[in-house]
């Protein structure tokens, strides 16, 4: 892979990311680092699943291809959030 597809990657993978973001409710205690992690897997899983069910490569905006990678980014954003939240829990004292 060249640097082009990797700044392609992690580009992708921050609208992916913010877009799992925005569309899950409540706040999430995680930072930008890990909301583009799960932006580019999700980019990476949803588009591999695209292909697997059938959905073809256009030239354009793949749209269906888009709402697999942005509900993974859902999920997996929601995943990380429940495990970061319960790991601050557990080293807040009172």
């Amino acid at each position: 892979m060249n640097i082009t597809g990797i700044i392609s990657a992690i580009v992708i993978g921050a609208i992916i990311g913010a877009l799992g973001r925005l569309l899950l409710p409540g706040r999430q205690p995680i930072g930008v680092i890990l909301t583009v992690l799960v932006g580019i897997a999700a980019a990476i899983v949803g588009t591999a699943i695209a292909q697997s069910v059938g959905v073809s490569t256009t030239n354009g905006i793949d749209w269906i291809e888009l709402v697999f990678q942005i509900g993974l980014a859902v999920l997996g954003v929601a995943i990380v959030a429940a495990l970061r939240g319960r790991g601050r829990k557990r080293h807040v004292q009172r």
